[in-house]
């Protein structure tokens, strides 16, 4: 799982998650290629998702929202595909929008930190494994302040992910 290295502050880390789903890989390469999909595990637990657009394919954009249950307050989220491999690997761009996918800063956004830019990368690579899918996310220009938020938030929505994909395998046989 080759990285290639980006120049980064003193104040940016880098967020790394490794984890194996007890799903197929089609499973979780549909649960980030597929809108229908995404919107039922995007988010940490207190948020939905009930707005999204994907066009999945390299120089395709997507535009995510999330929304607070307890406040109902949206956030959004867009970037562009820069690489596509087929149930193998996904970067992507990541910043902070509006709901239109304007690109906006952090602190336009109401989020704290010292962001060293607007535009995040975030790869994500999967490897399948006697029917488990060995699953790995790289999230690139976070704030050092902000690592241990970002990671509760993404633990978070991979519960998700995991939990909604494998009852929908149980609803569907």
């Amino acid at each position: 799982m080759e990285q290639k290295d980006r120049t980064s502050t003193v104040n940016e880390k880098v967020l790394t998650i490794q984890r194996t789903f007890e799903l197929p890989i089609a499973d979780v390469w549909k649960a980030w290629s597929e809108t229908e999909c995404f919107k039922k595990w995007w988010g940490p637990k207190n948020y939905t998702c009930p707005e999204c657009s994907i066009d999945f394919n390299i120089g395709g954009k997507y535009l995510a929202s999330m929304k607070d249950k307890k406040d109902g307050k949206m956030m959004w989220s867009t970037g562009m595909y820069r690489e596509i491999v087929p149930y193998r690997k996904i970067v992507m761009t990541d910043n902070f929008s509006d709901r239109d996918g304007n690109v906006i800063t952090p602190a336009e956004a109401g989020i704290p930190g010292n962001w060293p830019q607007k535009e995040l990368l975030i790869t994500v690579e999967l490897e399948e494994h006697y029917g488990k899918t060995n699953f790995s996310l790289r999230h690139e220009g976070l704030p050092a302040e902000m690592h241990d938020e970002c990671k509760a938030g993404w633990q978070e929505s991979f519960d998700k992910l995991e939990h909604v994909l494998l009852n929908s395998r149980i609803t569907s046989h």
